[in-house]
């Protein structure tokens, strides 16, 4: 049997700031680990007994491709990336999965995955895949509900039916799905032992899924068709179209389809839902991370630079300087560069306040890291003040920015590691460790790693305007033209 890996790699992390950001949401971050979130839902369906896999795809908006692509390439994957012009939510996104996944003709079973949960006990959830193939194979539509340890109130539950018939698995029809419940009456679904948290993960064939969204929401299944039929290919991009994708209704795999199935519908494929117990979290907030996290014996959870005294049930995480915490319980303190947190952890729902603040105020720090990852490699603004900044740049071997104009500013760039190749007005030159040369305002210009390491170099802007939008570009290795 052949399985094919779809990771809906959606969502902000918005409660996660200031570690996540609407740019580079908590899905790309190594918040597990050395490997991000997305590279660890990858990870973990390697080697599964009896199974043959594809390679994987992951739906994702256009701005993540890049980060999106050097990570699968870290791991050794090759894979699809289908990329969303803009967000319309799971079913939509599944749906130009299964219509990709059906491009040369198979029908495989997808394994549907949201990239930003954490699963720590591989094994078990290898172990549940398997029944669920075999589920999937046979027309079924797949979910897993997570055996429930609290009365949690910010998951959505399903309620459990009679036992599958004919079935070599623990799996259960689909009685009803519940929206995330009061407390009261959430620990009498815990209480009842027929309810299971909702997970987000699904499988079925991509045919089954296809004949079933276009029962449920036909308007969905047309509008991501045409997005599909006029896509690119752009290497190991799709790219939807952008104005047919943009007239989709946004709706969830849930509401679309999965309710339906729960009520009943003759018409629609049987629906079979499998307890998972297998340390799952959505990673939804800095509470639940701590939760997932290795602790210490007063069950403190730290990263980075950390000192702690008398502090109990704490946790710290630090991005580069110290954090030294006394004499304190329950709390979340979260230093990045730009900004750090500070939060009871009974409160860390309520972070997403601060994010809407932030965007409401204009401010950069709700979108942006201090440093940005770009497909050539990353910058970092080390400082900036009126009609000048300064970055740290640095470019991979063989990479290449734009060529370009800024209209508002002038740069100065010096060599401190590798070699540059800089083409500036009509002409190129190398520029090696510990040289400088200057580009003027308005003059084309770019900047190249020219050798095998590395090329850092720090750069000096200044003028009148220092967004990133003062770009004009004329060539770009990315497309970004």
């Amino acid at each position: 049997m052949k399985i094919l890996p779809v990771v809906l790699s959606g969502g902000s992390g918005t409660r996660l700031w200031p570690l996540s950001r609407e740019k580079y949401p908590k899905q790309l971050l190594p918040l597990i680990g050395e490997e991000s979130l997305l590279q660890g839902t990858l990870r973990r369906v390697d080697g599964i007994e009896g199974i043959e896999l594809d390679a994987p795809m992951v739906v994702c908006n256009e701005e993540y491709r890049f980060v999106i692509a050097e990570q699968l390439r870290q791991m050794g994957k090759e894979g699809v990336i289908v990329l969303e012009p803009v967000g319309r939510n799971t079913a939509p996104a599944l749906t130009l999965a299964a219509l990709e996944a059906g491009r040369a003709g198979e029908d495989p079973v997808l394994l549907v995955m949201p990239a930003d949960h954490v699963i720590l006990d591989t094994l078990s959830f290898q172990s549940i895949v398997r029944q669920g193939a075999a589920l999937a194979d046979g027309g079924r539509v797949v979910t897993f509900g997570i055996t429930p340890d609290c009365p949690e109130t910010g998951y959505g539950y399903i309620q459990t039916g009679t036992p599958v018939g004919g079935s070599t698995a623990d799996a259960y029809s689909i009685a009803r799905f519940v929206e995330k419940p009061d407390r009261e009456t959430a620990q009498g679904y815990v209480d009842s032992g027929d309810y299971l948290w909702n997970s987000g993960l699904f499988m079925m064939r991509a045919s089954v899924w296809l004949a079933a969204i276009e029962i449920c929401r036909p308007d969905i299944l047309a509008a991501c068709r045409a997005a599909w039929q006029v896509e690119q290919l752009d290497g190991s991009f799709v790219r939807a179209g952008k104005a047919e994708f943009a007239a989709c209704p946004s709706d969830s795999i849930d509401y679309a389809v999965m309710e339906r199935i729960a009520a009943g519908d003759k018409n629609l494929p049987a629906g079979a839902v499998l307890p998972l117990a297998a340390g799952w979290s959505d990673v939804g907030a800095w509470d639940s991370l701590w939760q997932v996290l290795p602790k210490d014996n007063e069950g403190n959870a730290t990263r980075g630079d950390v000192l702690l005294t008398d502090c109990a049930d704490t946790l710290a995480f630090a991005d580069g300087r110290l954090i030294a915490c006394v004499g304190v319980n329950d709390l979340v303190v979260v230093e990045t560069p730009d900004a750090v947190l500070v939060a009871h952890k009974s409160r860390t729902q309520d972070v997403k306040k601060i994010v809407d603040a932030l965007k409401r105020q204009g401010r950069v720090e709700g979108q942006l890291h201090r440093k940005v990852y770009r497909p050539w490699g990353w910058y970092d603004s080390v400082d900036m003040a009126d009609r000048f900044q300064v970055k740290r740049i640095m470019v991979k071997p063989g990479a290449k920015l734009s060529l370009q104009l800024h209209h508002h500013r002038a740069e100065h760039w010096i060599v401190v590691k590798g070699t540059a190749r800089v083409t500036c007005g009509e002409t190129s030159y190398l520029v090696t460790e510990n040289e400088s040369t200057y580009i003027p305002l308005g003059t084309k210009h770019r900047l190249e790693n020219a050798g095998k390491i590395p090329l850092e170099i720090i750069e000096v802007q200044s003028g009148s305007y220092l967004g990133e939008d003062d770009i004009e570009r004329f060539d770009d290795t990315y497309g970004r033209a």
